[in-house]
């Protein structure tokens, strides 16, 4: 069966909509009526059509049934529909607007603007979604627990999460590093840290000095692109760039094995410890910018970048002097690890830091026996070089020289500490190797890249900024932002090729409308640049690294507690673009 709206028409003062049925099997007119008109209000679909129409009232055939409708009559069906039917592809759709010789079409606005509020309507009478489990485990791909073995960790802001002091430390310590070392301007150490300006994730563009926001697609997202702590106008980045989307080889090579190396002209910060040197980073741009120093952003990316590097020693002698300033105690942690153990569980831990900063970290967080639940220990892995270097061997870590020392590594053993060393040599020594090894850390790149792709094994990445935006999301203005943004997208989208002028007015108003949306369910997660996750609509270039990396994602790792290590996380199956919009009607 095909039901298609041939015309909008008007015929003296009565206003009327025809509407051709074509059907496959012969029968009376009365029946031909009665059942199509059923099957109408139940699947309704308006298409376009080239056919000329005289206002006739009826016309029936073996094969086609032509019925006309007063324009009220058609504007309350549709009302009924939208308020009673749970599953209405298209809330209202309005025909082509085409000419018949000799009579006066009436204006499509006035089915726009009934489309509008019915369809308002619709989303206001709709219940919202339940609220998102902030201590959720999220899925990317199916994990099934029972299958793993063996557990890895890294330390920094995976099993050590750090409070903000940790941001303005470093912070403090890499402007203090350019002013007396690098010989900055001393005016700069009354920049101080701007804690809610900058979110991970973002690029910064070398050459041309600016801190933005990419999607997926590598396509800029407007209005989030900043010189210092000053936005750029749209008309701003689309002349530096020419367009919105950037080259892959002008955005990616940076990162080349999760290092910073290659030819490319923009830096990924993908690390929680980047976004203290992005706010030293645009502090200082704008002190310049609005000084009228010259300056050479390449140079001024590279001297913070190098500031910030060189006082990690600094910063762990702090942090170790004090740990209840700067770690989260989480007091499920060892219980946690119990767990595991107990499930027969083998336990590895594989950090960048050096042994002294996580031991007095890990006694403050678990106590002096924290050596005693690792069946291996190894820290100045140098990750990503652990996962792609194999010629690096393994050092035994002396604990009363605190130093490593030159014997040749060929086993590696419970209770020591060991240095360096690679992948290859890890799983040879041990047996641990491919979908039986799940491995937790923070950082996209010299966490999980290559451990994922390169190994096989199984990944899970800790997301500290999953608990706010996840609160953010359960807000109900964001809900009914994002429900309403959905619905008046789809209006635009199903009726934006009216012709009449009134009506691609009406459009355009609709347009800002979900512009301003847009600006609403960004501005609720970060003034500057919105949500870690996603852009306006796609998901971020961060999310993307994230998803393909990560088999699971969570805000902490404790939050495993709430399942059996038998546990399966499978994956939502998400509908693809030519896929049904919902799975029930």
């Amino acid at each position: 069966m095909q039901i298609n709206c041939s015309g909008i028409y008007s015929s003296g003062e009565q206003n009327w909509v025809c509407v051709e049925i074509k059907h496959a099997t012969e029968g009376s007119e009365k029946k031909l009526k009665k059942e199509n008109n059923v099957l109408m209000c139940l699947n309704w679909k308006l298409q376009e059509t080239n056919i000329s129409l005289e206002p006739i009232t009826g016309i029936t055939s073996a094969t086609t049934l032509i019925l006309v409708f007063h324009l009220r009559e058609m504007c309350n069906l549709m009302r009924k529909l939208i308020l009673k039917t749970l599953h209405l592809p298209k809330y209202f759709s309005l025909p082509p607007t085409f000419s018949l010789s000799q009579k006066s079409f009436l204006s499509n606005v006035s089915f726009l603007e009934n489309a509008y509020e019915n369809a308002k309507a619709y989303c206001k009478g709709k219940k919202p979604p339940p609220d998102v489990d902030v201590d959720g485990v999220f899925a990317t791909n199916e994990l099934d627990l029972d299958k793993v073995s063996v557990y890895g960790f890294d330390y920094d802001y995976t099993l050590a999460c750090y409070k903000e002091s940790v941001d303005h430390l470093i912070y403090n310590l890499g402007r203090e590093t350019l002013v007396r070392k690098l010989k900055y301007p001393s005016d700069i150490m009354k920049l101080n840290y701007e804690p809610g300006f900058a979110v991970r994730g973002l690029h910064f563009d070398i050459g041309k000095g600016l801190l933005l926001k990419v999607d997926s697609f590598h396509q800029i997202q407007l209005g989030c692109v900043y010189r210092g702590l000053t936005p750029l106008s749209d008309e701003d980045v689309l002349n530096l760039y020419g367009q919105h989307y950037i080259p892959a080889d002008y955005l990616e090579s940076y990162v080349h094995n999760g290092s910073q190396q290659g030819s490319s002209k923009m830096a990924h910060l993908a690390d929680l410890f980047s976004v203290p040197e992005m706010s030293l980073l645009c502090n200082t741009t704008e002190y310049f910018v609005n000084n009228n120093l010259d300056y050479h952003p390449d140079i001024l990316f590279r001297d913070v970048k190098s500031a910030v590097q060189s006082i990690h020693p600094v910063m762990h002698q702090t942090v170790q002097k004090n740990p209840e300033d700067y770690l989260e105690k989480d007091p499920l942690l060892e219980l946690f690890f119990d767990r595991l153990i107990n499930a027969g569980k083998k336990l590895f831990l594989v950090t960048n830091s050096p042994f002294n900063f996580v031991n007095k970290g890990m006694q403050y967080l678990i106590g002096e026996h924290w050596r005693d639940i690792f069946d291996v220990i190894i820290v100045q892995a140098r990750k990503p070089k652990f996962f792609t270097d194999e010629n690096r061997p393994f050092r035994v870590y002396d604990l009363h020289q605190q130093d490593h020392v030159w014997d040749k590594v060929h086993n590696l053993e419970k209770g020591r500490v060991y240095c360096e060393g690679n992948v290859r040599q890890l799983q040879g020594m041990t047996g641990w190797k491919g979908r039986s090894v799940l491995y937790f850390g923070d950082h996209p790149y010299t966490d999980l890249a290559d451990a994922s792709i390169v190994h096989g094994w199984k990944t899970g990445a800790i997301i500290k900024e999953l608990t706010s935006e996840i609160k953010t999301l359960n807000k109900p203005e964001f809900k009914w932002y994002v429900n309403w943004l959905q619905v008046l997208q789809q209006l635009i989208e199903e009726h934006q090729d009216v012709e009449d002028e009134p009506s691609q007015q009406l459009i355009k108003h609709w347009i800002g409308e979900r512009d301003e949306l847009r600006k609403e369910t960004k501005h609720v997660f970060n003034k500057q640049f919105g949500s870690l996750f996603r852009t306006y609509h796609n998901p971020t270039y961060f999310s993307r690294r994230l998803f393909r990396f990560a088999d699971v994602y969570t805000s902490n790792v404790t939050n495993l507690l709430r399942f059996s290590p038998k546990h399966t996380f499978y994956a939502r199956r998400g509908a693809l673009p030519h896929e049904y919009r919902s799975w029930f009607v």
